[in-house]
C-alpha cells in the first residue's frame, strides 16, 4: 500500500451532512467551526466563502473567495465557515436553516434561482485525522475541470445515499467520501508540482519523485528492518544526500517518520482490537516488545496497554490532546 493510501486507511469517515443551497437575492449561511473536512461545489450562479481565521492575520484574519459555476474547495481546517451572496450580507446559522431540510435535499433561500451548490461535511472516527489535516491549507481549491467533474459528481452521489437510504447506503457514503477526499488532495498535489510550491510535510514530499519513493516503500514494508542505507537505495540517492533531502521535504529524520508512523499503526490496533502487544510489536518490526513499548511511550505519550484500555473504554488518550502529525 503506498503511503497516501495508508494514511487514508487510518481515516474513517464517520458522520455526514450533505445538502444543496439554491439561493436568491441577499443570503448568508454560518457554519461553525467543525471537526472533519467541508467541501462545496458550485454548479451555477457564484457564491462569496469566507474561511475565518484562516488568512495570514491568525484568528484576525479571514480568507475570501468567490466561487464562480464549476468550482469546487475542500476546507479541511476546523474553522468557521460562511457562504454567502455578498461577503456582508446577514448570515444565518446553519443550525437554524438545515435541520428544516431534509439530508440529501435542497435548502431554498429566498426563492431559488441565482445561485445553486452542493455542499456538507464528514467528520472521521479515526483518531489520527490530523496528521492528514495539519498538512493541508485552509482552502484546496479544485481548478482542473477532469478533477471538479470527478468531485461533484461523487458529493452528489453521498447526497444521493442520504436522500435514499439503501441497504449498503453507509458504507457507500463511507467510500464516497474518502473518494471526495482522495480527488482532493491529487489535484492538490499535481497543482503544487506544477507552480513549483513545496511546503513541509509527508504529503508535501510526496510531490518529491525520490522521497516520494522512499515514504512509499516505508508504507509498503512497515515491518522491514530499514535503515538510512537501504530507505536511500530505495530513493536512488546517496545516503548522506538521501538524508538531508528527506529531512528538507518531511521535516524529520527519515527513522524518526518510520517510528511515528509504527507507533500510529500501532496505536490504531490497540484501540480497535484487544491484540497482545507480543503479536503488535513483530509486526511493526519489532523483535523486543520492550523495545516496541519504549518507543510506543516516547512517541504517543503512554504505555501500549495503557493507551489501548482507555481508548476502548472511550477515555481520553495522549493523541488526543496532542498532535504528532
Amino acid at each position: 500500500m503506498d503511503a497516501l493510501s495508508s494514511v487514508l486507511s487510518l481515516l474513517k469517515p464517520a458522520s455526514y451532512m450533505f445538502r444543496a443551497i439554491d439561493g436568491a437575492g441577499d443570503w448568508a449561511i454560518r457554519f461553525p467551526a467543525h471537526a472533519g473536512i467541508m467541501c462545496c461545489a458550485a454548479l451555477s450562479g457564484q457564491v462569496w466563502l469566507t474561511v475565518e481565521g484562516g488568512g495570514d492575520g491568525g484568528n484576525e484574519g479571514s480568507i475570501e473567495v468567490l466561487l464562480q459555476t464549476g468550482d469546487c474547495v475542500l476546507l479541511p481546517k476546523a474553522l468557521a465557515v460562511r457562504l454567502g451572496s455578498a461577503i456582508d450580507a446577514s448570515a444565518l446559522d446553519v443550525c437554524d436553516v438545515m435541520p428544516r431540510f431534509p439530508e440529501g435535499g435542497v435548502v431554498t433561500l429566498n426563492g431559488g434561482g441565482e445561485a445553486f451548490g452542493l455542499g456538507g461535511y464528514f467528520s472521521f472516527d479515526g483518531r489520527h485525522a490530523e496528521l492528514l489535516l495539519d498538512a493541508l491549507p485552509p482552502i484546496v481549491h479544485i481548478r482542473q475541470e477532469a478533477d471538479r467533474v470527478a468531485l461533484r459528481m461523487a458529493i452528489e452521489r453521498i447526497m444521493q445515499e442520504l436522500r435514499e437510504p439503501q441497504p449498503g447506503g453507509y458504507l457507500a457514503a463511507q467510500h464516497l467520501a474518502h473518494l471526495v477526499l482522495l480527488q482532493a488532495l491529487r489535484a492538490f498535489l499535481a497543482e503544487q508540482g506544477a507552480a513549483g510550491q513545496r511546503g513541509v510535510g509527508w504529503l508535501h514530499a510526496l510531490g518529491d519523485r525520490q522521497i516520494g519513493l522512499a515514504l512509499n516503500a516505508m508504507h509498503a514494508d512497515v515491518t522491514r528492518k530499514w535503515t538510512l542505507q537501504s530507505l536511500a537505495q530505495s530513493a536512488h540517492m546517496s545516503r548522506s544526500s538521501f538524508a538531508l533531502r528527506f529531512k528538507e521535504r518531511v521535516g524529520e529524520a527519515p527513522i524518526d517518520y518510520l517510528t511515528r508512523w509504527r507507533m500510529l499503526l500501532a496505536a490504531e490496533r490497540l484501540a480497535h482490537t484487544r491484540e497482545p502487544v507480543g503479536l503488535i510489536a513483530p509486526s511493526l518490526g519489532y523483535q523486543s516488545e520492550s523495545a516496541f513499548s519504549t518507543a510506543f511511550r516516547r512517541i504517543i505519550g503512554c504505555s501500549p496497554r495503557e493507551y489501548g484500555r482507555a481508548a476502548r473504554a472511550g477515555q481520553p488518550t495522549p493523541t488526543d490532546d496532542h498532535r504528532h502529525a
